[in-house]
């Protein structure tokens, strides 16, 4: 799964020469020297979440405070505190902290998809919305929502696990049709993000035509903003599943940080270090897949969030997968939070979807790193 320890720091004179997944050669090295840095730059990272997602879940356009914040988690926990009005209760405990939490782990999700298929890829521009992945998850999500399916698994009013299966399919058949047209040319770095975008933008026609085929207005109006990208249908259950897979992929990619590592020079250096590329490749592909799927079912589409978030921790932290991986992923969360706050109150009453907020982010700095790359 992984490779000997050590892949970048054998070839450190290559590594002053080479762009690691998009950063810049003078970044090779970079990033905090000692453990104790590292440990202290993730613990600040921890603290940094925490207070996003306290300081996320008062914003809106109710008025919540610190001490009724602090009242609700104490009487859900069982900690003796007096518990508030059931109406704030219900605000703080049923929508808030459940959107603040899928939030986080939506943008640990799609932050750590970004950095594993920057290395996988070798491309800088490799993100799950530009290369068709969200596109085929929103496709599967909405046939099995809108759609009655076989064996009652799905169908209208499927459930989360139903809507996630559908989702996962859709992921998988994108990333295979990709990859298949991909197969003759490689993995280019222009082709492959024209591919995903011809890729996506068949899904988005396939998701078009089964809303509008198969589903009445209020669904059609109702899933045409979801897709957007929306953190309002977040509930319990659907948080439950994210915490359950998110921290199992950020695991699994962590493993393979080595091979990452490795795999950021080329297939050829990645084989000669002693790494399965080809059993390596598939297993973190699969894994991108399964976390945009879950993110995708829930929330919708959000793009740009993996093309954002590796290129700014890079630059801090540097390209060691063991070090970047898990700061991108508290980044991804600690971004996320905060966007959705904006989406929150930027146009209040009115609620505008969070993927919109992102999109305009993520747009000048895909046009910054193509002229950084000399294809703009």
């Amino acid at each position: 799964m992984s490779a000997e320890p050590g892949v970048v720091d054998l070839l450190l004179p290559a590594a002053r020469d080479v762009r690691v997944a998009g950063a810049p050669p003078s970044r090779a090295r970079g990033g905090p020297r000692g453990g104790a840095a590292r440990a202290a730059l993730l613990l600040a990272g921890v603290l940094v979440l925490a207070v996003s997602v306290a300081a996320g879940t008062r914003i809106g356009a109710a008025d919540v405070g610190w001490t009724d914040l602090g009242r609700v988690l104490g009487a859900r926990l069982g900690l003796g505190t007096a518990p508030l009005p059931p109406l704030l209760d219900s605000l703080v405990w049923d929508l808030r902290l459940p959107r603040v939490l899928m939030a986080a782990l939506v943008g640990a999700s799609l932050a750590v998809c970004g950095t594993v298929l920057q290395a996988v890829t070798r491309n800088a521009l490799a993100d799950p919305y530009l290369l068709g992945v969200s596109s085929g998850a929103s496709a599967g999500a909405v046939t099995a929502a809108v759609l009655p399916l076989p064996l009652g698994l799905a169908g209208p009013g499927a459930g989360t696990l139903g809507v996630t299966g559908g989702a996962l399919v859709g992921a998988l058949l994108s990333f295979g049709l990709l990859l298949a047209l991909l197969r003759r040319t490689g993995l280019d770095s222009v082709r492959i993000v024209l591919t995903g975008v011809v890729v996506g933008q068949l899904f988005t026609a396939l998701t078009s035509l089964v809303l509008m085929a198969s589903a009445d207005a209020d669904t059609t109006r109702a899933l045409t903003h979801w897709l957007l990208g929306s953190m309002a249908p977040a509930r319990w259950d659907a948080v439950a599943v994210c915490a359950l897979v998110t921290p199992l992929g950020l695991a699994a990619a962590w493993l393979c940080a080595n091979a990452l590592d490795g795999l950021a020079f080329g297939a050829d250096t990645a084989a000669s270090l002693g790494i399965g590329v080809r059993r390596t490749r598939m297993l973190l592909l699969v894994m991108t897949a399964v976390l945009t799927s879950v993110a995708v079912a829930t929330v919708g589409a959000i793009g740009f969030v993996g093309l954002i978030v590796p290129h700014g921790v890079r630059l801090v932290v540097g390209p060691l997968h063991r070090v970047l991986l898990p700061h991108a992923a508290l980044a991804g969360a600690v971004f996320l939070v905060w966007t959705d706050a904006l989406a929150r109150v930027a146009f209040a009453p009115r609620e505008i979807p969070v993927g919109v907020i992102t999109a305009l982010l993520g747009v000048p700095l895909f046009l910054l790193v193509l002229r950084r790359k000399g294809e703009l």
